[in-house]
């Protein structure tokens, strides 16, 4: 053997020695060979079981979704309420559909719909493997897959479902022909407002029939498919708009890539929002808007408002059918039966809302949300947008007991602690200025905190606002259940109650003062039954938000307001009141736009508000200058309902509120329960001082001198005791004698805060 021959030899035997090495162990099962027919073989399995599984799943008929349901409401006695949910769907032929809406939903959905087989498969597999992986539904669907899903299958999301919509979308796509998956697709989509189908929702959103509709109509109802109850133009908000804007916008542009719209037809299509919801006629007086309500807060607690408003659901309600009878008798004999817009304009203006609550349970037992629904569908009770103002004021203290907070000079708040009560006095401790006028401009001088409450003395509030820190105090409101302050930013003019806030919301505050701190989310649902859905009711009573001290310290104080202040002739001196004891806080906001009672005995809160909405348009002066209020514009409430001039807290609205309350508590609870050692529910343990004479007298009567001296005095203010008409309240601890102390004040006046209601 030559050397060549040699050297090739043991090159080939290296060689063979090394695949010898580089096989042994687990590697030798993997070699490419194996894995790529590992590879197919599986996919050839795959295809297979698809094959038997395509062989096997037949197209069936449709499913039970399509025979829809009624809802039925009831109240808290069983009594029906109402029904709805009742079937609304009248399916057409693809033929009254206008070709161009035709096209706009295919260009929105589906733009391959007229070339492919029914199914895509990368749409579909994208949405499986995140099915997998529990992102829930993700898309994918063809407008024939999406008519399967309605009109075969179900709304859950699982792989099993999903491969059965592939293999009966195919067979779906082979028997039928595009216009009919079309026409079917269209009548069986939800586009809200309880249609389910084309006809039903160009009835419901526009008014007239599907073959009238424009191509700007029916591209929305393109548009609002993908989330028929955020796309309502009624009920959208600014980013619900600004979505269903963005789709029919590429509905448009998609027509136009596909050549079904030329750029100039295009260019001259407008938006055309729909009109509002028509309303079931059954639904008049309150029956609406307790109905309302308690849609709203089902659909907040998690049920999804297309499943909701396909039917099968029992709804029972909170509602006490005697207290609700009790409250809409007060509010018609106190307001509605004294309205006469032909004899005074402003009458049409008047609106009233109402909530009342069970401290205890949560449950709301009383609703008014205006004189009937059929008229005005937007809750009065739920109305977030007008000034609570004083009402408000309970929260600062609230805020200042629970966290200690101190005045400016270092001395702890109590309900003794003494204010310096001027009107327009510059606050103290705040980046942004604020000096706020009083009710007509009164100054008290030094006064207690209790009396300042039952005053309603705003300068003595607005200090106390920045002393326990306004960021805190918006915080404890929105703990409290002032949820529509969450996120807004704290200014001093907030102490005066200048964010909005509705009847129910300040209904919560309350609720929570008189549950001892413990935070009462008020709940009209009482339960929520399907065969096929589970309704979670959350527990209404949540944890202790406020100190159960700072809670009942606040309540003894506003015993005050009902005995000695505000409220006292229309609340404490109420012919029905029984020896009740009472808390409670009036508030009227600036230019008299709206006035509040909002009070509790020992078994309910109920709050009420009153406030002027523009029944029609108009122009009005405001510093010499024209001003155009809209229809639903706040306006004035002044010398309404045969008032003569100002409509105030403790005037209609705290006389409705003792109409109502004293009659609906009767046989309960006397006096509350409360672990305080302060405030007016407190009998004194000592001989107050008498007042400075610059210090208003109790009587509603006297007016206070506008030119008491601005300089706090060290001698306590008067801190009203019981009454004697009154009970007295129980304490834990023994009443002990005040030390009082005038917080800093002085200085020259500062800009005024842009936002100053009068409280």
């Amino acid at each position: 053997m030559g050397r060549a021959e040699e050297r090739r030899a043991r090159q080939g035997g290296a060689r063979r020695d090394k695949q010898k090495v580089k096989k042994k162990g687990i590697r030798r099962f993997f070699t490419w060979k194996k894995v790529l027919g590992t590879f197919f073989g599986l996919c050839l399995l795959a295809m297979g079981a698809f094959y038997v599984i395509y062989l096997m799943v037949p197209i069936p008929t449709g499913n039970d979704e399509a025979q829809m349901e009624s809802n039925v409401y009831k109240l808290s006695n069983g009594q029906v309420l109402a029904r709805s949910g009742t079937v609304n769907r009248e399916a057409v032929s693809l033929e009254k559909v206008p070709v161009p809406i035709q096209h706009s939903f295919v260009a929105l959905e589906n733009k391959t719909f007229y070339d492919d087989q029914g199914v895509d498969f990368k749409g579909t597999t994208r949405g499986i493997l995140k099915t997998l992986m529990g992102k829930g539904a993700q898309g994918g669907s063809t407008i024939t897959q999406q008519y399967v899903k309605n009109n075969y299958l179900t709304q859950e999301q699982t792989v099993t479902r999903k491969l059965k919509e592939i293999v009966i979308s195919l067979k779906v796509d082979q028997r039928y022909s595009k216009d009919e998956i079309l026409a079917g697709y269209m009548n069986t989509s939800y586009y809200g407002r309880n249609a389910y189908g084309i006809q039903a929702a160009a009835q419901a959103y526009y008014g007239k029939d599907v073959s009238k509709l424009t191509l700007e109509e029916g591209t929305y109802l393109a548009a609002l498919l993908q989330a028929p109850s955020q796309y309502d133009w009624q009920t959208a908000g600014p980013i619900g708009k600004q979505l269903v804007q963005g789709r029919w916008n590429k509905a448009l542009d998609n027509m136009v890539e596909k050549k079904w719209l030329t750029p100039e037809e295009r260019a001259k299509l407008k938006f055309t929002p729909p009109k509002d919801a028509k309303v079931d006629a059954g639904m008049g007086g309150q029956t609406g808007y307790l109905v309302a309500a308690a849609k709203a807060e089902v659909i907040r607690n998690g049920v999804d408002p297309a499943v909701l408003d396909r039917g099968g659901w029992t709804i029972t309600l909170n509602i006490d059918p005697a207290k609700q009878k009790l409250l809409e008798g007060a509010v018609k004999a106190q307001l509605t039966s004294k309205l006469d817009p032909n004899k005074r304009k402003v009458d049409a203006d008047l609106q009233a809302g109402a909530a009342s609550v069970d401290p205890k349970t949560g449950s709301v037992v009383a609703l008014y949300g205006g004189q009937d629904f059929l008229k005005h569908q937007l809750s009065n009770a739920t109305n977030p947008t007008y000034q609570p103002a004083s009402t408000f004021k309970p929260v600062i203290l609230a805020a200042a007991f629970n966290q200690g907070a101190e005045t400016q000079d270092g001395k702890q708040i109590t309900a003794n602690t003494v204010y310096n009560g001027d009107s327009r006095r510059p606050v103290k401790g705040s980046d942004i200025p604020f000096d706020p006028p009083n009710e007509d401009d009164a100054s008290y001088g030094p006064v207690s905190v209790q009396v300042a409450m039952n005053k309603s003395i705003n300068s003595v509030f607005a200090q106390m606002g920045v002393d326990a820190h306004l960021d805190k105090v918006r915080d404890t409101a929105v703990q409290m259940g002032m949820t529509s302050l969450n996120g807004l930013k704290p200014v001093p003019a907030m102490t005066l109650g200048s964010y909005g806030a509705s009847p129910l919301q300040m209904a919560a505050v309350y609720a929570t003062l008189d549950n001892h701190g413990k935070k009462v989310t008020p709940s009209i649902v009482k339960s929520a039954e399907h065969k096929d859905h589970k309704y979670d009711k959350p527990d209404p009573i949540g944890s202790q938000v406020i100190s159960k001290q700072a809670a009942d310290s606040v309540t003894s104080v506003l015993t005050g307001v009902v005995d000695d202040g505000t409220a006292q002739k229309s609340v404490a001196e109420a012919d029905n009141r029984d020896g009740k004891q009472v808390a409670g806080k009036t508030g009227t906001s600036d230019d008299n736009k709206s006035a509040w009672f909002t009070g509790y005995t020992p078994d309910l809160v109920t709050s009420v508000g009153l406030w002027g909405e523009a029944a029609e348009p108009r122009v009005i002066k405001v510093d010499g200058k024209s001003v155009n209020i809209p229809r639903g514009g706040q306006v004035t409430m002044t010398n309404g309902a045969g008032e003569d001039g100002r409509i105030n807290g403790g005037s209609i609205p705290a006389r409705i509120w003792a109409a109502y309350t004293f009659d609906a508590v009767k046989g309960g609870a006397a006096k509350f329960d409360l672990d305080t050692d302060q405030g007016a529910a407190v009998e004194p343990a000592y001989t107050p001082s008498k007042p400075a004479s610059n210090t208003p007298s109790k009587s509603a009567s006297n007016t206070p001198s506008k030119s008491a001296s601005k300089t706090p005095s060290n001698t306590p203010s008067n801190t009203p005791s019981t009454p004697t008409n009154s009970p007295s309240g129980t304490t834990s601890h023994k009443p002990k004698p005040p030390t009082p102390t005038a917080s800093n004040s002085g200085g020259a006046s500062p800009p005024v805060d842009p936002l100053n209601p009068n409280g």
